[in-house]
Parts: structure tokens; C-alpha cells; sequence
């Protein structure tokens, strides 16, 4: 649970949203009334009550936002077999041979990029080494999992030769591993989630696959509070969240600090570009007449919108590949439905302007581009759309929202406003620098609804704020990535630093 409430920020300096409005460049004070901000003065201007806060110098910024995480998932990789660092299949089993059986019977790894591998999976090779306990291996993109002959067994499903599921066969399985017992998965999700609060974060979109309407109420009930959530329902329960009335903006009964709210429908319309499943105009360098794959077709995707816009849901699109961009921003022309394009990381340059035109947010994981910037040099180099825009979205008038699409990425928002701003994470130069954009934009970008959200510090706002131990605007790269955060306040309640 988070800390006590306060009354006063005293002797901060104000970084992004916000500043612009003050009428001096010092240090001021913030005093909160009801979790908004009352006002802001010059430091020790006002007499100040009540429970007060020293902010010794420190910057403050509107509070952080992950626009897209797989939570249960994300919460769940701590208990998980790290193959992050994997080069190779081989080594990639002989590791898993080794990890500890978890509570279920199961051994479960995750993080692997199998498209950076030396070697290729087959179920003979995880077989080999894992034997007769269920084996699985989640891809860092959740596109694909590798299993063992065991596990296919345990899940009933026909096992292919390279032992992989793809796709809507690999997100059932990670549904099923996710479906742990509610008190193991609460607990994962409370601790996650302080450290969030530890890099800022005070609110989250939660794509987790379950029905998460029963998750968040009884979390709320055994008394979380650590930060705000938008959860996502998908197409299988869509029946089910109009006949429970469910409505994007609306909050879940007994939420008794508004800190819970439905979000959008979710729909996956095309895969990835580490599974080589993201629908694009031109072929894989390495299968040249392998194009991906619309998991919807366009007059399923455009029934979908007009149902859940109907019932007063919006739509989170995910779509990765060119056309897969072009047949979401086709469907949203279509039914006038409300929502984002989450990921947009090959889009054609006829397309941007598309998304300001249309109202669409372009919900955005900049670590990736970097995470996936050799991936996308070697397997897109015959593509003509644009990888990874930001600037270019940006100077279309697209709203942005970061996220880290967690676990994919670690939640931690100071990764993508680096990666956003100096578009490196190493000793190499920016890549493609052009799609660099500034930090007032990325703190933008990072707050709630991102840069058409109007998040600001600024009387009258919400009190989700962050106190900064150095100023984002003249950071280099590392210290951005790395940004002390002294504390966090949702609502006027400290959920770091108190």
C-alpha cells in the first residue's frame, strides 16, 4: 500500500508540461488540495499547512505512464527463467535444463530473440536436455513460445518439428501459464508495481489477456493503491464486457480513489517482426515471400469496431507492419471508431498524416526501435515505409504515447524517453537520428493520454506527479535512462519516497 497524503511540495523546480506557464524560472512551491494542484508560488511565498513535503531542489515533472503493459505477465517474469542473453538455441535448452521447476510442475523461461540465434529450435534439441517435465520458452515478443514434448502433452496441443507455437496457438499458451493462482498473481502484480512507483510511473494500460474487470476489483478490495490502471478487454470476452455494461473512462464499482478504469477493446490484427509475422508491403530479407500475416481479415477487424464502438468501448489496434498500419487507420476511416495504433513500427509515409486526421494516438515503444534496430536493418531492408517513426509521426501531428510494452521491454519509462531522444542505448551512434524527437515532447509522450493528453503542472491538474534528482533537459543519454526519482505522488499520496 502507498504512503500518507500530503499538503505542500515545497522548493522545486517544474521540468516539462507546465513550466512555460510560470512566471520565473526559481524554485516554487506546489500546495495540493483534494489530489489536484491549488496553486503554485515562488518557494516561501505562502505560508504552508498541513503535511509538507521537501522537495530540496529537485525537479518536478507530471507524473509517468507505461501506455502498454502485459501485466500479470510482466509481473510474473521475476519467477521466470531470464534468456535474454541467449545466443543460441542450444544454449537457450541447456538453460532451461537447469531452472528450477516452478510450484505447477512446470519450467518456464522467457525473453529469448530466437532471430538472433546462431542456430534454429526443434523439439528434438529441448527434448534432449528437459525430459519429462514441461519446458516452455516464451519469446521476448510473445509471438512464439517453444515448448518440449512434454508440455505439448500437459496442453493438448500437436507438436511440430522446431517444437513452436506462433501466434494466437503461442498467446493461448501464454494465457494458460498466466492463469496462476489470483493470490500468487496479486502478490507478483503488488511488488511489480512498487517498482514501478520507483521509476515514476503512476499509472499503467494493462493488456493483460484475462478478464481483467475481476482482477483490478479485487485487488482494489485487498487494498491496492499504487498507481492508476486502464484495462483492456479482447474479442473473446467483447460479449462479455457489453453484457456487463463495461465502457471506456468508466470506473469499477467500489473504487473508492478512482484509480481504476475500463479501457479499450484490444484487437491483435498482425504479429511481429521477430516472428517474421508483421504484415508488410515487401518480403523478409531471409524469406523473401513470406509477408507476415493478417490475423483479421478487414471485414472481421471492421465489424469488431463497429460493435465495440457501439457499446461505448475504444479500440487498441495492434498493428506492426505497413499494411497492417494501412488496414487499422482503413478500419477506424470506416466506422468512426475512438483509440490507438499500439507498436506502429513500419508505417507508410502516406500514412502519417492519417492518424492526426483521424483522432488516432500512435502508442508507441521506443526501446524497441532500439532493441530491434539490427533485427530491422537485416529482415526490413527491402521495405519502403518508415521504421520506427517518431519525429516523423510527431511532425504529422499524431498524438504519442510511450509505453514499454512490458515485459517485452522492462517498465521503465526513462528507457524510452532515452531511447526516444538520443535513439541509442550503446557506444553507437543514433539510429536513424531523423526519428529523434525532444525531451519536452518524450515527457509529454510518457503522461497520461501522452502528447494529446495535457497532462501539466499547473493549478487545477491532477496531483500525479514525479520529483526528478536532475533535469531531464540538459541529461545525456545515460543519466536520462538512468534518472534518479526521489518520489512519486498519485493524487496527492506518496507511493515512492515517502
Amino acid at each position: 500500500m502507498s504512503g500518507g497524503t500530503i499538503a505542500a511540495i515545497r522548493d522545486v523546480r517544474v521540468a516539462g508540461a507546465g513550466r512555460h506557464l510560470l512566471a520565473l524560472d526559481g524554485p516554487v512551491d506546489v500546495l495540493l488540495e483534494d489530489g489536484r494542484i491549488a496553486d503554485i508560488a515562488p518557494a516561501g511565498a505562502l505560508r504552508l499547512h498541513g503535511e509538507v513535503r521537501d522537495g530540496d531542489g529537485a525537479w518536478i515533472a507530471p507524473g509517468l505512464w507505461d501506455h502498454h503493459v502485459h501485466t500479470v505477465q510482466w509481473a510474473l517474469a521475476a519467477q521466470r527463467e531470464d534468456l535474454s542473453a541467449t545466443r543460441s538455441a542450444v544454449e537457450a535448452a541447456a538453460l532451461m535444463s537447469r531452472a528450477p521447476v516452478l510450484p505447477d510442475g512446470r519450467r518456464v523461461g522467457a525473453g529469448f530473440r530466437d532471430v538472433r540465434w546462431t542456430d534454429r529450435p526443434t523439439l528434438a534439441l529441448l527434448d534432449e536436455g528437459s525430459g519429462e517435465i514441461p519446458t516452455y520458452l516464451i519469446n521476448a515478443d510473445v509471438h512464439s513460445v517453444w515448448l518440449n514434448s512434454a508440455a505439448f502433452r500437459r496442453e493438448a496441443f500437436d507438436a511440430p518439428p522446431d517444437g513452436i507455437l506462433r501466434e494466437e496457438d503461442a498467446f493461448e499458451i501464454s494465457r494458460r501459464l498466466n492463469a496462476t493462482d489470483p493470490a500468487v498473481a496479486d502478490e507478483a502484480v503488488a511488488a511489480a508495481a512498487r517498482r514501478a512507483a520507483a521509476r515514476g510511473v503512476v499509472g499503467l494500460v494493462d493488456f493483460d489477456m484475462a478478464w481483467n474487470a475481476d482482477a483490478w476489483t479485487r485487488r482494489l478490495a485487498a487494498g491496492f493503491d499504487t498507481h492508476r490502471v486502464e484495462f483492456a478487454v479482447y474479442p473473446h470476452d467483447l460479449d462479455r464486457a457489453i453484457a456487463a455494461g463495461l465502457r471506456t473512462g468508466e470506473h469499477l464499482v467500489d473504487d473508492r480513489r478512482g484509480l481504476v478504469r475500463v479501457g479499450p477493446l484490444k484487437i491483435i490484427s498482425d504479429g511481429s517482426l521477430g516472428t517474421r509475422t508483421a504484415a508488410c508491403s515487401h518480403g523478409y530479407a531471409d524469406d523473401p515471400h513470406n509477408h507476415g500475416v493478417l490475423t483479421v481479415p478487414p471485414a472481421e477487424l471492421h465489424a469488431l469496431l463497429l460493435r465495440a464502438t457501439g457499446a461505448g468501448l475504444d479500440i487498441a489496434l495492434h498493428a506492426i507492419g505497413d499494411v497492417a498500419v494501412t488496414a487499422a487507420l482503413d478500419a477506424f476511416a470506416a466506422t468512426g471508431a475512438h483509440g490507438t495504433v499500439e507498436h506502429a513500427q513500419l508505417v507508410r509515409h502516406g500514412d502519417l498524416a492519417r492518424f492526426a486526421r483521424l483522432g488516432i494516438a500512435a502508442s508507441v515503444q521506443p526501446q524497441h526501435a532500439l532493441d530491434d534496430r539490427d533485427t530491422a536493418d537485416a529482415l526490413w531492408a527491402a521495405q519502403t515505409a518508415i521504421a520506427y517513426p517518431l519525429a516523423s509521426l510527431h511532425r504529422a501531428g499524431a498524438s504519442l504515447r510511450f509505453g514499454s510494452d512490458a515485459p517485452v521491454a522492462p517498465l521503465d519509462p526513462w528507457h524510452a524517453i532515452s531511447a526516444a531522444v538520443f535513439r541509442t542505448d550503446d557506444e553507437r551512434p543514433a539510429w536513424h537520428p531523423e526519428e529523434r524527437i525532444d525531451v519536452e515532447t518524450a515527457l509529454a509522450a510518457s503522461a497520461h493520454d501522452g502528447t494529446g493528453g495535457g497532462a501539466a503542472v499547473t493549478p487545477g491538474a491532477v496531483a500525479d506527479l514525479v520529483l526528478l534528482g536532475a533535469d531531464p533537459y540538459t541529461a545525456d543519454a545515460q543519466t536520462l535512462r538512468t534518472m534518479p526519482v526521489v518520489a512519486t505522488v498519485v493524487g496527492g499520496r506518496v507511493t515512492h519516497g515517502g
